[in-house]
């Protein structure tokens, strides 16, 4: 098909072997379009195209044809759908509108078996139809991540909670340090000046004086060796304690965990792909039903041209008429076998084909149920083998690394006894030297080496102070951006958790709100309420109970006696049913703000209202999209505004 400009505004639609069309263009403006006539004149078949042009994947390819194609121009932008006979099976293709067509099949497209409709008169669960278009489970993992990011931050802010209790004795230490640097300082100094004294008043050698100081530096450099040698060891010692309690702890934790799970994991994934084989069966069967649903309604409606002229009589013959003509009275000629049956006989099979496809839905969700059950069965069980051979490794790496410290620790020890034996040797070599007339002045020097060595140790333990009380304060600088953190992710924890209960409130007072409003414009007599309330019941989810919202719809009427009653679905009038179904479908279509991503709303099957009905619902519903495109036959659509744009031809 050609591509051209269309005015600002206008939607141009042109299909090509859809439904009963063999080709036609129609343009749409905003606001209301009626496409008008009697059966058979591919009204229905034109709202298929305009679906599948803008996503539906609903396909309507014409009984004769092997393919087909729908162009829609919208907003100077042109979008395709192409159908493909293939083996049997339609297939779909092209560019349409809508990446996702799934909330616009349910709450915008209002063919006569739209799901969001049927759901009301079928007495369906109302609340998962609203919930389909929701991906439940991607929210809960939300939470999942959202409540470990909170529980990490809380960590770290109790973290830094003792880091703050530690700083006060930190800056105490600091300060005593600091003193006793000072105290030690002065008492070299007084030693110093002591030598120097001593110096000046005692004659001595220069090879004695000499060999004298490299005898006290060497043992000042053995001491400073040996208080090294000490502190890796206690560090040593430190590091063998922490990893033999974290030892401990993944024992314990392994200890708790069972070799093996309760879970045959060969017979779950056995399981699983039957399951899976079993729903893809069941797919089919369930696609060639809907096929088969499709193509009856379709002769019904009269859309299938091409059937009914393989069907058709001789001129010649007496018959009353031509199957075109049969087609609209009570009985129609039999697409299989040639005879004539009641219309009413073909849509009490076509029913039965219906609820059978349901069975068949019905068994699919179980089976989606139980696979859900089982996979989360299997990724249990190997996360627990998972968990088990993490902390086994864990458990590895911890004795590898204790084999290693104890072997370091013990090469500590050794040197440690060395530099020991050696300071001994030196000490005694020094008192060797050591006189009548250089006893004091060695005194002094020992005493000024020693307390060179202890500024020396109180210098370094300051400088660990120092640097400990530097990285506490920064981690405590952090407090302010955690705590903004922790406020973020609680935020958007309430509102992860929330959220699925806020759709199905919005989705409750959206419809009770309506409801309310169109019962009160179409005026039915005796009805005086028709509302849903949102309760909680206890269901079984796989193997548990757990509690789930459910959405229970009430009618409140009015007897002759003025008291009013609760009554049940069933009891509706066909059109009270067909109101409530379009009206929930737009309780969908507001909660999903499917108006936010598509601008039709589209309307069909409205035979069941009385025209002036008709035409005050079509007014409502048009105030929620720019594009409403409604089928009606022509005694139903002259009581609608005159303003309204009709299409009789197509």
């Amino acid at each position: 098909m050609s591509t051209e400009e269309v005015s600002k505004g206008e939607v141009k639609v042109r299909a090509r072997n859809v439904g009963g069309i063999s080709e036609t263009e129609v343009a749409f403006e905003p606001g209301v379009t009626i496409l008008a006539g009697r059966n058979a004149t591919n009204r229905t078949s034109m709202l298929q195209a305009i679906m599948l042009g803008l996503g539906s994947d609903r396909e309507a390819l014409k009984g004769d044809a092997e393919e087909g194609e729908v162009e829609l121009l919208l907003d100077d932008e042109r979008y395709t759908r192409t159908l493909t006979r293939r083996n049997g099976d339609i297939a779909l293709g092209g560019d349409p509108y809508l990446d996702d067509p799934e909330v616009a099949d349910l709450f915008a497209f209002l063919l006569e078996e739209n799901e969001a409709r049927r759901a009301v008169a079928r007495g369906d669960d109302l609340r998962e139809i609203i919930m389909r278009p929701i991906d439940t489970n991607a929210i809960r993992a939300e939470i999942n991540q959202l409540e470990t990011e909170r529980r990490n931050i809380d960590e770290q802010l109790e973290s830094l909670e003792e880091v703050e209790k530690r700083l006060p004795e930190l800056e105490s230490r600091k300060t005593s340090l600091e003193s006793e640097i000072e105290e030690k300082r002065a008492e070299l100094e007084d030693a110093e000046e002591d030598l120097e004294s001593l110096d000046a008043s005692v004659e001595e050698t220069r090879e004695e004086r000499n060999e004298l100081e490299s005898k006290l530096d060497e043992l000042r450099e053995t001491r400073s060796e040996l208080d090294r040698v000490r502190r890796r060891v206690e560090t040593e010692e430190g590091s063998i304690e922490s990893l033999t309690e974290e030892r401990e702890e993944v024992e314990d934790e392994l200890g708790s965990i069972p070799d093996e799970t309760d879970v045959d994991t060969g017979e779950v994934e056995r399981e699983i792909e039957r399951l899976r084989e079993r729903k893809r069966t069941l797919d089919g069967v369930v696609n060639e039903l809907q096929n088969v649903v499709q193509f009856n309604e379709e002769m019904l409606e009269g859309d299938r041209t091409d059937v009914r002229s393989a069907l058709d009589v001789d001129e010649d013959d007496d018959d009353d008429g031509a199957v075109t003509d049969q087609l609209l009275e009570d009985q129609t000629v039999c697409w299989t076998c040639g005879s004539e049956v009641e219309k009413e006989q073909i849509g009490a099979t076509l029913d039965r084909l219906r609820a059978f496809r349901k069975e068949k839905l019905d068994s699919i969700r179980d089976i989606e149920d139980r696979l859900s059950e089982l996979q989360s069965d299997l990724q249990s069980a190997q996360s627990q083998r998972e968990r088990r051979r993490d902390l086994q490794n864990r458990l590895d790496r911890i004795d590898d690394e204790l084999d290693s410290r104890r072997e370091r620790r013990e090469e500590l020890r050794t040197e440690r006894e060395s530099v020991s034996e050696e300071l001994e040797t030196l000490e005694t070599e020094v008192d060797e030297l050591e006189n009548e007339e250089f006893g004091e002045i060695l005194d002094k020097h020992k005493e000024a080496n020693e307390i060179e060595f202890e500024i020396g140790r109180l210098e370094s333990d300051l400088d660990g102070v120092v640097d400990e009380i530097e990285e506490l304060e920064d981690r405590v600088g952090e407090r302010e951006e955690l705590e903004d953190e922790r406020d973020r992710v609680k935020s958007a924890l309430v509102d992860a958790r929330t959220r699925i209960d806020q759709i199905e409130e919005q989705a409750v007072e959206q419809f009770n709100t309506h409801i309310e409003t169109v019962l009160e414009i179409l005026e039915y007599g005796n009805l005086d309420r028709v509302w849903i309330e949102r309760v909680e019941r206890e269901v079984r989810e796989g193997r548990r109970k757990v509690e789930r919202s459910q959405f229970e719809l009430h009618i409140v009427r009015t007897n002759e006696d003025g008291r009013t009653y609760e009554d049940t679905i069933d009891h509706l009038s066909e059109s009270e049913r067909e109101v409530t179904g379009l009206v929930f479908a737009l309780a969908g279509y507001l909660v999903h703000e499917v108006y936010e991503s598509l601008p039709f709303i589209i309307l069909d099957s409205l035979e069941a209202i009385d025209s002036d009905r008709i035409a005050k619902l079509v007014e409502y519903f048009s105030d929620y999209a720019d594009y409403s495109v409604v089928a009606l036959l022509p005694e139903d659509e002259q009581a609608l505004d005159s303003s309204y744009r009709r299409v009789s031809e197509i």
